[in-house]
C-alpha cells in the first residue's frame, strides 16, 4: 500500500497504515444490493452508526443507484435525499464520501459536510474537477468508458489514469488527492472483469509514481458469474477478492458488509 496523506478539510486520511474500509450507505430505492433499504432517514442513520461501529472508516453515501439499466434522477431529487443524511452521518466523525457524477450534486454535498467525491463517470466532467480544486478534496476517478485504440483492458484502464492525471494537473487539481478505481462492473465484460481482478497489481504504479486504488467489488455480479452465487450470498467471496486486493496493493476497499471485510482486512494487513 502507498504510505501517504490524503487532505480532507481541516485534516488528513492516512493511507498505508492499514486497508481503509468504504461502508455502503445507498439513501435509494433501487440501488441493485439493498435498494431501499436505507431509503428513510431514520434507517439511514442507524445503518451510518452501525457501518462506523463495525470499522468503517469512511462512508459513501450514494442518492442514485448507478446499478446496470438505472433510472437517472435530476439533481434537486438528489440533493433532497442527501440534505438531511449528510449533517446527521457527519456526527460520527468518519469522513463521508459522496457518490455522484454530478458536479452541482458534490458541491452541495461538500457544503454539508462531505470530504470526498467518489466520481463514477471518472471525471468526465471539467466541472466536476473545478468543484475537487475548490474545496481541495480528494476524488475518486473510476474508470467508466473505453478507448477503441486499446484492445486490452489493462491498457485501457492504465492510459485512463493517465488522461486522467494531465486533465486534472491542467485545471490546476493536486495530483496527490487523486484516487483510482479500477472500475469493475462498468464497461467490461465478465472477463474483463477477472482479468482486471487478477492484475490489480499493474495500476499500483503508473509510471513510476505509486497511486492510491480504491476497489469496489462489493457483491456485484462477477462474482455471481465466476461462482453462481446470488447478491444476497456474495459478501465472504467479496472479502475473498478484497485479501486478494490488499495483496496487490489496493489501499481502500468499498463494501456493503463492513463487520466481515473489516476483519479480513486486518489480518490481511497483518501479513502484507
Amino acid at each position: 500500500m502507498i504510505d501517504k496523506f490524503l487532505k480532507l478539510r481541516g485534516r488528513k486520511l492516512e493511507l498505508g497504515k492499514k486497508t481503509l474500509v468504504m461502508g455502503i450507505l445507498n439513501v435509494t430505492p433501487d440501488s441493485f444490493s439493498d435498494g431501499g433499504f436505507f431509503y428513510s432517514f431514520d434507517a439511514a442513520v442507524s445503518h451510518a452508526a452501525k457501518l462506523v461501529e463495525d470499522g468503517a472508516d469512511i462512508i459513501d453515501v450514494g442518492a442514485e443507484s448507478t446499478r446496470p439499466n438505472f433510472t437517472p434522477i435530476n439533481a434537486d431529487e438528489e440533493i433532497s435525499r442527501l440534505e438531511k443524511i449528510i449533517p446527521a452521518v457527519k456526527k460520527f466523525g468518519v469522513p463521508i464520501s459522496v457518490d455522484t457524477y454530478k458536479p452541482e450534486v458534490a458541491a452541495v454535498a461538500l457544503e454539508l459536510g462531505a470530504e470526498i467525491i467518489n466520481d463514477v463517470s471518472g471525471l468526465a466532467s471539467d466541472e466536476m474537477i473545478h468543484v475537487a480544486k475548490k474545496f481541495d478534496v480528494p476524488v475518486i476517478a473510476m474508470h467508466n468508458r473505453r478507448d477503441e485504440n486499446f484492445s486490452s483492458v489493462i491498457d485501457d484502464i492504465k492510459n485512463f489514469f493517465r488522461q486522467t492525471l494531465k486533465r486534472c494537473e491542467s485545471f490546476g487539481l493536486d495530483a496527490a488527492q487523486i484516487i483510482f478505481d479500477v472500475g469493475l462492473g462498468f464497461g467490461k465484460t465478465q472477463e474483463e472483469n477477472l482479468k482486471v481482478l487478477r492484475n490489480l497489481r499493474e495500476f499500483k504504479i503508473l509510471d513510476g509514481v505509486e497511486v492510491p486504488l480504491l476497489l469496489g467489488v462489493s457483491r456485484k455480479s462477477v462474482i455471481g458469474y465466476a461462482t453462481g452465487f446470488n447478491v444476497d450470498d456474495r459478501d465472504e467471496a467479496t472479502g475473498a477478492i478484497c485479501v486478494l486486493a490488499i495483496s496487490q496493493g489496493v489501499d481502500i476497499v468499498r463494501v456493503h458488509n463492513v463487520k466481515m471485510i473489516y476483519k479480513m482486512c486486518k489480518m490481511t494487513d497483518s501479513l502484507c
